[in-house]
């Protein structure tokens, strides 16, 4: 059989709502969590995605609210994004029903958090999400980016996936801000380049917009296709998906 992959629809979060954006801005309304959770578990999700994209102080509560809400209705392995920033704020999701958490800007400022995150909850709870940008002037030609997209590091994107790669996290969860969102496919050097160099799992995050994409980052090393807009809106459907997968030689649950 050929390598497993797995499918993983991503809810982007904002007060409690399910949104998509574009490039990171231009923010529509997709529904509610807990619906769209349901929905994918039925359609035949390996896994979901929850990301509070403006994690800030006064959606916190609401976003451990929607983790409760969607653990109730969610058969399949979960993870949440977005403001987890040390053990106390890790600690509160998974204590609502989240099986996972994920962490970028943080993970980033002190990967030190890293170790804390995995000696505390187990190396299968940590996801490191990195946020990244093309910059010709990186050894990669891609550079770190935090805070939602918003702020360059300077740090070569794919130096940093091996530094989170040696503390022992399994799941990298890289995304291209020029794809997010844009439909236009996921970036496959940078896939290419974060699965050649790390034994962690790699993501395809930001970019899905027809089959065809989520075959050429299965095929460029990615382990998990991560979609929203086009689950969302029934542009592709999980199973015709699964199926065509499966036809290009690779094994899906």
């Amino acid at each position: 059989m050929g390598r497993m992959v797995s499918v993983m629809p991503c809810l982007d979060m904002q007060c409690g709502r399910v949104v998509k954006g574009v490039h990171f801005v231009d923010i529509a309304d997709a529904g509610d969590p807990v619906e769209c959770a349901k929905a994918y578990c039925a359609a035949g999700a390996d896994e979901l995605a929850l990301l509070d994209i403006t994690a800030t102080v006064e959606n916190r509560k609401t976003l451990t609210e929607v983790v409760r809400k969607v653990a109730d209705v969610c058969s399949v392995p979960f993870t949440v994004g977005g403001g987890i920033r040390d053990i106390a704020s890790a600690g509160e999701v998974l204590a609502a029903g989240a099986d996972k958490v994920s962490t970028s800007s943080a993970a980033f400022r002190n990967p030190e958090l890293i170790r804390q995150l995995i000696a505390e909850f187990g190396v299968d709870a940590v996801t490191v999400a990195i946020d990244l940008d093309v910059n010709p002037a990186m050894p990669s030609g891609y550079e770190v980016y935090i805070d939602g997209g918003r702020t360059a590091t300077g740090a070569d994107a794919v130096d940093f996936a091996k530094k989170v790669d040696d503390f022992g996290v399994k799941v990298i969860l890289p995304t291209s801000k020029a794809g997010d969102g844009a439909k236009t496919g996921y970036d496959l050097p940078v896939i290419r380049a974060m699965a050649e160099s790390c034994s962690a799992a790699i993501v395809a995050s930001g970019g899905a917009g027809k089959m065809e994409h989520f075959i050429e980052a299965a095929q460029a090393g990615a382990s998990v296709l991560l979609a929203a807009s086009v689950f969302h809106f029934n542009m592709i459907s999980i199973p015709d998906l699964k199926a065509e997968l499966t036809r290009k030689g690779f094994e899906v649950r």
